[in-house]
Protein backbone atom coordinates (compact mmCIF):
# COMPACT_ATOMS: atom_id res chain seq x y z
CA UNK A 1 0.00 0.00 0.00
CA UNK A 2 2.84 2.37 0.90
CA UNK A 3 4.54 1.61 -2.45
CA UNK A 4 1.35 2.42 -4.37
CA UNK A 5 0.95 5.71 -2.47
CA UNK A 6 4.58 6.65 -3.18
CA UNK A 7 4.15 5.96 -6.90
CA UNK A 8 0.89 7.99 -6.94
CA UNK A 9 2.57 11.03 -5.35
CA UNK A 10 5.48 10.70 -7.79
CA UNK A 11 3.06 10.78 -10.75
CA UNK A 12 1.43 13.93 -9.35
CA UNK A 13 4.79 15.66 -8.91
CA UNK A 14 5.89 14.77 -12.43
CA UNK A 15 2.60 15.91 -13.96
CA UNK A 16 2.77 19.22 -12.03
CA UNK A 17 6.31 19.74 -13.25
CA UNK A 18 5.22 19.17 -16.85
CA UNK A 19 2.30 21.60 -16.60
CA UNK A 20 3.48 24.99 -17.92
CA UNK A 21 3.03 27.86 -15.52
CA UNK A 22 0.62 30.49 -16.85
CA UNK A 23 2.55 33.74 -17.25
CA UNK A 24 1.01 36.74 -15.57
CA UNK A 25 0.80 39.62 -18.05
CA UNK A 26 1.78 42.95 -16.47
CA UNK A 27 0.28 46.38 -16.98
CA UNK A 28 3.49 47.41 -18.73
CA UNK A 29 3.30 44.50 -21.18
CA UNK A 30 -0.32 45.18 -22.12
CA UNK A 31 0.42 48.86 -22.70
CA UNK A 32 3.63 48.10 -24.62
CA UNK A 33 1.72 46.02 -27.17
CA UNK A 34 -1.34 48.24 -27.51
CA UNK A 35 0.76 51.41 -27.80
CA UNK A 36 3.37 49.95 -30.17
CA UNK A 37 4.11 51.45 -33.59
CA UNK A 38 3.02 48.13 -35.13
CA UNK A 39 -0.63 49.00 -34.38
CA UNK A 40 -0.29 52.31 -36.22
CA UNK A 41 -2.35 54.31 -33.73
CA UNK A 42 -5.40 51.98 -33.52
CA UNK A 43 -7.74 54.19 -35.55
CA UNK A 44 -11.27 52.78 -35.72
CA UNK A 45 -11.67 50.17 -38.45
CA UNK A 46 -7.99 49.97 -39.41
CA UNK A 47 -5.76 46.89 -39.35
CA UNK A 48 -4.08 48.27 -36.25
CA UNK A 49 -7.35 48.54 -34.36
CA UNK A 50 -8.37 45.05 -35.50
CA UNK A 51 -5.04 43.71 -34.19
CA UNK A 52 -5.73 45.42 -30.86
CA UNK A 53 -9.24 43.91 -30.76
CA UNK A 54 -7.82 40.43 -31.41
CA UNK A 55 -5.26 40.93 -28.65
CA UNK A 56 -7.93 41.93 -26.13
CA UNK A 57 -10.07 38.94 -27.14
CA UNK A 58 -7.10 36.60 -26.70
CA UNK A 59 -6.41 38.11 -23.26
CA UNK A 60 -10.08 37.68 -22.30
CA UNK A 61 -9.95 34.03 -23.36
CA UNK A 62 -6.71 33.36 -21.47
CA UNK A 63 -8.18 34.92 -18.32
CA UNK A 64 -11.20 32.63 -18.67
CA UNK A 65 -13.92 35.07 -19.68
CA UNK A 66 -16.88 33.86 -21.71
CA UNK A 67 -17.51 35.50 -25.11
CA UNK A 68 -20.44 37.91 -24.91
CA UNK A 69 -20.42 39.73 -28.22
CA UNK A 70 -22.52 38.92 -31.27
CA UNK A 71 -19.71 36.94 -32.91
CA UNK A 72 -17.69 35.36 -30.11
CA UNK A 73 -16.03 38.18 -28.19
CA UNK A 74 -16.80 40.71 -30.95
CA UNK A 75 -19.74 43.06 -31.39
CA UNK A 76 -19.32 44.67 -34.79
CA UNK A 77 -21.08 47.87 -35.83
CA UNK A 78 -21.05 49.88 -39.05
CA UNK A 79 -21.61 53.61 -39.30
CA UNK A 80 -21.55 56.46 -41.73
CA UNK A 81 -19.24 59.22 -40.41
CA UNK A 82 -20.62 62.75 -40.31
CA UNK A 83 -18.61 65.85 -41.15
CA UNK A 84 -20.97 67.85 -38.94
CA UNK A 85 -19.85 67.51 -35.27
CA UNK A 86 -23.38 68.43 -34.09
CA UNK A 87 -25.02 65.69 -36.12
CA UNK A 88 -25.41 62.22 -34.65
CA UNK A 89 -23.56 59.41 -36.38
CA UNK A 90 -25.93 56.96 -38.06
CA UNK A 91 -25.41 53.23 -37.49
CA UNK A 92 -26.03 51.46 -40.80
CA UNK A 93 -25.74 48.06 -42.46
CA UNK A 94 -22.45 47.11 -44.07
CA UNK A 95 -21.91 48.59 -47.48
CA UNK A 96 -20.02 51.16 -49.49
CA UNK A 97 -18.82 54.38 -47.86
CA UNK A 98 -19.32 53.07 -44.32
CA UNK A 99 -16.80 52.34 -41.58
CA UNK A 100 -16.79 49.46 -39.15
CA UNK A 101 -15.85 49.28 -35.49
CA UNK A 102 -15.69 46.31 -33.18
CA UNK A 103 -16.40 46.18 -29.44
CA UNK A 104 -14.71 43.35 -27.55
CA UNK A 105 -17.00 41.86 -24.89
CA UNK A 106 -16.17 39.25 -22.23
CA UNK A 107 -18.32 37.96 -19.37
CA UNK A 108 -17.93 36.30 -15.98
CA UNK A 109 -21.27 34.59 -15.35
CA UNK A 110 -21.68 33.97 -11.63
CA UNK A 111 -25.43 33.29 -11.91
CA UNK A 112 -26.03 36.48 -9.95
CA UNK A 113 -29.01 38.83 -10.19
CA UNK A 114 -26.81 41.91 -10.75
CA UNK A 115 -23.96 42.73 -13.12
CA UNK A 116 -21.06 45.17 -12.96
CA UNK A 117 -19.85 46.55 -16.31
CA UNK A 118 -16.17 47.54 -16.52
CA UNK A 119 -15.02 49.23 -19.71
CA UNK A 120 -12.28 51.15 -21.49
CA UNK A 121 -11.95 52.27 -25.09
CA UNK A 122 -9.05 50.84 -27.09
CA UNK A 123 -9.20 52.91 -30.29
CA UNK A 124 -7.07 56.03 -30.87
CA UNK A 125 -6.21 58.53 -33.61
CA UNK A 126 -4.06 56.53 -36.05
CA UNK A 127 -1.74 59.00 -37.77
CA UNK A 128 -3.55 62.01 -36.31
CA UNK A 129 -6.05 63.91 -38.40
CA UNK A 130 -9.11 65.41 -36.74
CA UNK A 131 -8.69 65.45 -32.99
CA UNK A 132 -4.88 65.55 -33.08
CA UNK A 133 -3.07 68.42 -31.37
CA UNK A 134 0.16 67.66 -33.26
CA UNK A 135 1.33 70.47 -35.50
CA UNK A 136 4.04 68.70 -37.51
CA UNK A 137 4.00 68.67 -41.29
CA UNK A 138 4.50 64.90 -41.65
CA UNK A 139 1.87 62.54 -40.14
CA UNK A 140 3.17 60.45 -37.25
CA UNK A 141 1.79 57.48 -35.36
CA UNK A 142 -0.31 58.53 -32.36
CA UNK A 143 0.31 55.55 -30.08
CA UNK A 144 -2.15 56.59 -27.36
CA UNK A 145 -0.37 54.94 -24.43
CA UNK A 146 -2.30 56.94 -21.86
CA UNK A 147 -5.27 57.42 -24.18
CA UNK A 148 -6.27 54.68 -23.74
CA UNK A 149 -3.94 51.69 -23.57
CA UNK A 150 -3.67 52.56 -19.88
CA UNK A 151 -7.38 52.06 -19.27
CA UNK A 152 -7.46 48.79 -21.22
CA UNK A 153 -4.49 47.43 -19.25
CA UNK A 154 -6.22 48.20 -15.94
CA UNK A 155 -9.44 46.64 -17.24
CA UNK A 156 -7.59 43.43 -18.16
CA UNK A 157 -5.97 43.24 -14.74
CA UNK A 158 -9.33 43.73 -13.04
CA UNK A 159 -10.83 40.97 -15.19
CA UNK A 160 -8.08 38.60 -14.08
CA UNK A 161 -8.56 39.48 -10.40
CA UNK A 162 -12.35 39.31 -10.45
CA UNK A 163 -12.30 35.96 -12.25
CA UNK A 164 -10.51 34.57 -9.18
CA UNK A 165 -12.92 36.12 -6.69
CA UNK A 166 -14.26 33.83 -3.96
CA UNK A 167 -18.04 33.72 -3.49
CA UNK A 168 -18.88 36.50 -5.98
CA UNK A 169 -22.28 38.18 -5.65
CA UNK A 170 -22.22 39.84 -9.09
CA UNK A 171 -21.64 38.96 -12.70
CA UNK A 172 -18.93 40.99 -14.44
CA UNK A 173 -19.00 42.24 -18.03
CA UNK A 174 -15.82 43.67 -19.57
CA UNK A 175 -15.94 45.77 -22.74
CA UNK A 176 -13.15 47.18 -24.89
CA UNK A 177 -14.94 49.95 -26.77
CA UNK A 178 -14.21 50.92 -30.36
CA UNK A 179 -14.97 54.32 -31.89
CA UNK A 180 -14.69 56.41 -28.70
CA UNK A 181 -12.50 59.03 -30.36
CA UNK A 182 -15.13 59.44 -33.10
CA UNK A 183 -17.93 60.17 -30.66
CA UNK A 184 -18.48 57.34 -28.13
CA UNK A 185 -19.67 55.14 -30.99
CA UNK A 186 -18.93 51.72 -29.50
CA UNK A 187 -20.48 52.39 -26.11
CA UNK A 188 -23.46 54.10 -27.74
CA UNK A 189 -24.01 51.06 -29.95
CA UNK A 190 -23.68 48.62 -27.06
CA UNK A 191 -26.11 50.59 -24.87
CA UNK A 192 -28.69 50.42 -27.66
CA UNK A 193 -27.87 46.82 -28.62
CA UNK A 194 -26.84 45.20 -25.34
CA UNK A 195 -25.77 41.57 -25.17
CA UNK A 196 -26.98 41.33 -21.56
CA UNK A 197 -30.08 42.59 -19.74
CA UNK A 198 -29.27 46.22 -18.84
CA UNK A 199 -31.93 46.09 -16.13
CA UNK A 200 -29.55 43.88 -14.16
CA UNK A 201 -26.57 46.26 -14.44
CA UNK A 202 -25.70 47.63 -11.01
CA UNK A 203 -23.10 50.12 -12.18
CA UNK A 204 -20.70 50.87 -15.01
CA UNK A 205 -17.03 51.64 -14.28
CA UNK A 206 -15.01 53.38 -17.01
CA UNK A 207 -11.26 54.01 -17.22
CA UNK A 208 -10.03 56.53 -19.76
CA UNK A 209 -6.49 57.91 -19.39
CA UNK A 210 -5.42 56.53 -16.03
CA UNK A 211 -1.70 56.36 -16.80
CA UNK A 212 -0.39 59.72 -15.61
CA UNK A 213 -1.08 59.90 -11.86
CA UNK A 214 0.71 63.07 -10.73
CA UNK A 215 2.96 63.73 -7.73
CA UNK A 216 -0.05 64.92 -5.74
CA UNK A 217 -1.84 61.59 -6.43
CA UNK A 218 -4.86 63.46 -7.76
CA UNK A 219 -7.47 61.20 -9.29
CA UNK A 220 -10.55 62.61 -10.98
CA UNK A 221 -13.71 60.58 -10.47
CA UNK A 222 -16.76 61.51 -12.55
CA UNK A 223 -20.32 60.35 -11.93
CA UNK A 224 -20.08 60.63 -8.15
CA UNK A 225 -23.62 62.04 -8.02
CA UNK A 226 -25.20 59.22 -10.04
CA UNK A 227 -25.82 57.07 -6.94
CA UNK A 228 -26.32 58.18 -3.31
CA UNK A 229 -23.71 55.72 -1.97
CA UNK A 230 -20.77 56.73 -4.15
CA UNK A 231 -19.29 59.51 -2.00
CA UNK A 232 -19.06 57.23 1.03
CA UNK A 233 -17.76 54.31 -1.02
CA UNK A 234 -15.00 56.44 -2.59
CA UNK A 235 -13.95 57.81 0.80
CA UNK A 236 -14.05 54.49 2.66
CA UNK A 237 -11.82 52.68 0.15
CA UNK A 238 -9.22 55.39 -0.42
CA UNK A 239 -6.37 53.52 1.27
CA UNK A 240 -3.94 54.73 -1.41
CA UNK A 241 -4.18 58.35 -0.23
CA UNK A 242 -5.57 59.77 -3.47
CA UNK A 243 -6.65 63.38 -3.62
CA UNK A 244 -10.05 62.79 -5.20
CA UNK A 245 -11.30 65.47 -7.59
CA UNK A 246 -15.03 64.70 -7.50
CA UNK A 247 -17.36 65.45 -10.39
CA UNK A 248 -21.06 64.86 -9.87
CA UNK A 249 -22.23 64.58 -13.46
CA UNK A 250 -22.69 61.32 -15.32
CA UNK A 251 -22.27 63.21 -18.62
CA UNK A 252 -18.75 63.61 -19.98
CA UNK A 253 -16.51 63.00 -23.01
CA UNK A 254 -16.04 59.27 -22.46
CA UNK A 255 -17.95 55.98 -22.64
CA UNK A 256 -19.60 56.10 -19.20
CA UNK A 257 -21.98 58.70 -20.66
CA UNK A 258 -23.69 56.09 -22.87
CA UNK A 259 -24.59 54.05 -19.78
CA UNK A 260 -25.63 57.01 -17.66
CA UNK A 261 -28.12 57.92 -20.38
CA UNK A 262 -29.65 54.45 -19.84
CA UNK A 263 -30.22 55.32 -16.14
CA UNK A 264 -27.25 53.29 -14.89
CA UNK A 265 -24.99 54.61 -12.09
CA UNK A 266 -21.49 55.30 -13.42
CA UNK A 267 -18.00 55.99 -12.11
CA UNK A 268 -15.34 57.26 -14.51
CA UNK A 269 -11.66 57.38 -13.49
CA UNK A 270 -9.18 59.81 -15.07
CA UNK A 271 -5.70 61.11 -14.17
CA UNK A 272 -5.89 64.27 -16.27
CA UNK A 273 -4.70 65.77 -19.53
CA UNK A 274 -1.04 66.51 -20.21
CA UNK A 275 1.25 67.97 -22.84
CA UNK A 276 1.34 64.66 -24.78
CA UNK A 277 -2.46 64.38 -25.06
CA UNK A 278 -3.52 63.53 -28.65
CA UNK A 279 0.06 63.81 -29.85
CA UNK A 280 2.59 61.23 -31.15
CA UNK A 281 4.52 61.67 -27.90
CA UNK A 282 1.90 59.81 -25.81
CA UNK A 283 4.19 56.79 -25.46
CA UNK A 284 4.36 53.86 -23.06
CA UNK A 285 7.60 54.82 -21.30
CA UNK A 286 5.97 58.01 -19.97
CA UNK A 287 3.28 56.23 -17.96
CA UNK A 288 3.22 55.95 -14.17
CA UNK A 289 2.74 52.19 -13.78
CA UNK A 290 2.92 52.32 -10.00
CA UNK A 291 0.10 54.86 -10.11
CA UNK A 292 -1.90 52.62 -12.47
CA UNK A 293 -1.54 49.76 -10.02
CA UNK A 294 -2.84 51.95 -7.20
CA UNK A 295 -5.86 52.90 -9.31
CA UNK A 296 -6.49 49.24 -10.15
CA UNK A 297 -6.34 48.35 -6.44
CA UNK A 298 -8.71 51.22 -5.63
CA UNK A 299 -11.32 50.16 -8.20
CA UNK A 300 -11.02 46.54 -7.09
CA UNK A 301 -11.68 47.58 -3.49
CA UNK A 302 -14.73 49.62 -4.55
CA UNK A 303 -16.15 46.65 -6.48
CA UNK A 304 -15.63 44.36 -3.47
CA UNK A 305 -17.25 46.86 -1.12
CA UNK A 306 -20.37 46.90 -3.28
CA UNK A 307 -20.60 43.11 -3.60
CA UNK A 308 -22.86 42.58 -0.57
CA UNK A 309 -25.12 45.55 -1.35
CA UNK A 310 -28.44 45.30 -3.13
CA UNK A 311 -28.97 47.05 -6.46
CA UNK A 312 -27.71 50.62 -6.38
CA UNK A 313 -30.07 53.55 -6.52
CA UNK A 314 -29.71 55.80 -9.58
CA UNK A 315 -29.81 59.60 -9.54
CA UNK A 316 -30.00 62.05 -12.40
CA UNK A 317 -27.27 64.69 -12.26
CA UNK A 318 -26.93 68.16 -13.65
CA UNK A 319 -25.04 68.23 -16.95
CA UNK A 320 -22.02 70.34 -16.02
CA UNK A 321 -21.15 70.80 -19.68
CA UNK A 322 -24.36 72.75 -20.32
CA UNK A 323 -23.10 75.46 -17.95
CA UNK A 324 -19.96 76.11 -19.98
CA UNK A 325 -20.16 79.62 -21.50
CA UNK A 326 -19.26 80.46 -25.09
CA UNK A 327 -15.89 82.07 -25.80
CA UNK A 328 -14.85 84.69 -28.32
CA UNK A 329 -11.19 84.51 -27.26
CA UNK A 330 -8.74 81.91 -25.95
CA UNK A 331 -6.00 82.39 -23.39
CA UNK A 332 -3.94 79.60 -24.90
CA UNK A 333 -3.45 77.37 -21.86
CA UNK A 334 -4.27 73.80 -20.87
CA UNK A 335 -6.04 73.97 -17.50
CA UNK A 336 -5.14 71.48 -14.80
CA UNK A 337 -8.53 69.81 -14.38
CA UNK A 338 -7.26 67.86 -11.36
CA UNK A 339 -6.35 70.97 -9.35
CA UNK A 340 -8.40 71.04 -6.15
CA UNK A 341 -7.11 74.35 -4.75
CA UNK A 342 -8.50 77.85 -5.27
CA UNK A 343 -8.03 79.31 -8.73
CA UNK A 344 -7.22 77.81 -12.14
CA UNK A 345 -3.83 76.13 -12.35
CA UNK A 346 -2.11 76.06 -15.76
CA UNK A 347 -0.92 72.66 -16.94
CA UNK A 348 0.47 73.78 -20.29
CA UNK A 349 0.99 76.91 -22.41
CA UNK A 350 0.46 77.02 -26.19
CA UNK A 351 2.94 78.66 -28.52
CA UNK A 352 2.28 82.18 -29.76
CA UNK A 353 -0.93 82.66 -27.75
CA UNK A 354 -1.91 85.42 -25.29
CA UNK A 355 -0.76 83.44 -22.24
CA UNK A 356 2.73 82.81 -23.60
CA UNK A 357 3.09 86.43 -24.74
CA UNK A 358 2.13 87.56 -21.24
CA UNK A 359 4.77 85.30 -19.70
CA UNK A 360 2.43 82.79 -18.09
CA UNK A 361 4.01 79.43 -17.21
CA UNK A 362 3.02 75.89 -16.40
CA UNK A 363 2.17 75.74 -12.70
CA UNK A 364 0.90 79.33 -12.48
CA UNK A 365 -2.45 79.65 -10.72
CA UNK A 366 -4.80 82.29 -12.14
CA UNK A 367 -6.47 84.04 -9.20
CA UNK A 368 -8.03 87.00 -10.98
CA UNK A 369 -8.84 87.76 -14.61
CA UNK A 370 -9.92 91.34 -15.25
CA UNK A 371 -12.41 92.30 -12.54
CA UNK A 372 -13.40 88.69 -11.87
CA UNK A 373 -12.03 86.58 -9.04
CA UNK A 374 -11.15 83.07 -10.16
CA UNK A 375 -11.87 80.37 -7.58
CA UNK A 376 -12.35 77.33 -9.84
CA UNK A 377 -12.65 76.24 -13.49
CA UNK A 378 -16.20 77.49 -13.88
CA UNK A 379 -15.45 80.99 -12.59
CA UNK A 380 -12.37 81.09 -14.86
CA UNK A 381 -14.50 80.18 -17.91
CA UNK A 382 -17.14 82.76 -17.01
CA UNK A 383 -14.45 85.42 -16.68
CA UNK A 384 -12.83 84.44 -19.99
CA UNK A 385 -16.19 84.53 -21.82
CA UNK A 386 -16.57 88.25 -21.06
CA UNK A 387 -13.64 89.28 -23.28
CA UNK A 388 -13.46 89.96 -27.01
CA UNK A 389 -10.59 89.83 -29.47
CA UNK A 390 -8.27 92.84 -29.20
CA UNK A 391 -9.13 93.64 -25.59
CA UNK A 392 -6.45 94.01 -22.92
CA UNK A 393 -6.80 93.16 -19.25
CA UNK A 394 -4.82 92.56 -16.08
CA UNK A 395 -4.52 89.15 -14.45
CA UNK A 396 -3.29 88.16 -11.02
CA UNK A 397 -1.46 84.87 -10.87
CA UNK A 398 0.19 82.96 -8.07
CA UNK A 399 3.68 81.68 -8.86
CA UNK A 400 5.77 79.83 -6.28
CA UNK A 401 3.65 81.27 -3.47
CA UNK A 402 3.87 84.89 -4.68
CA UNK A 403 1.24 87.05 -6.41
CA UNK A 404 2.26 88.43 -9.81
CA UNK A 405 0.31 90.87 -12.01
CA UNK A 406 0.51 90.44 -15.78
CA UNK A 407 -1.10 92.19 -18.74
CA UNK A 408 -2.90 90.04 -21.30
CA UNK A 409 -3.97 91.02 -24.80
CA UNK A 410 -6.48 88.78 -26.51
Amino acid sequence: MRLILTLFLLVILVSCKDTPEIKQITLEEDVAYLASDALNGRKTGTKGEIAAANYIAERFAAIGLNPKGMDGFFQEFSFKPSSNPHEAVQFVAKGDSVQTGKNVVGFIDNNASKTVVIGAHYDHLGLGGEGSLFRGDIPEVHNGADDNASGVAVMLQLADRLKKLDNPQSNFLFIGFSGEEMGLLGSNYFAKNPTINLQQVNLMINMDMVGRLNDESTLAVHGVGTSPVFKQILFANNNQGFTIAEHESGIGPSDHTSFYLMDIPVLHFFTGQHEDYHKPSDDSEKLNYEGMQKISDYIFAIVLDLEDDSKLGFRKTKNEREDVPEFKVALGVVPDYLFTGEGMRIDGVSEDKPAQKAGLQKGDVVKKLGDSTVVDMMSYMRALSSFEKGQKTKAIIERNGEKVEVEIEF
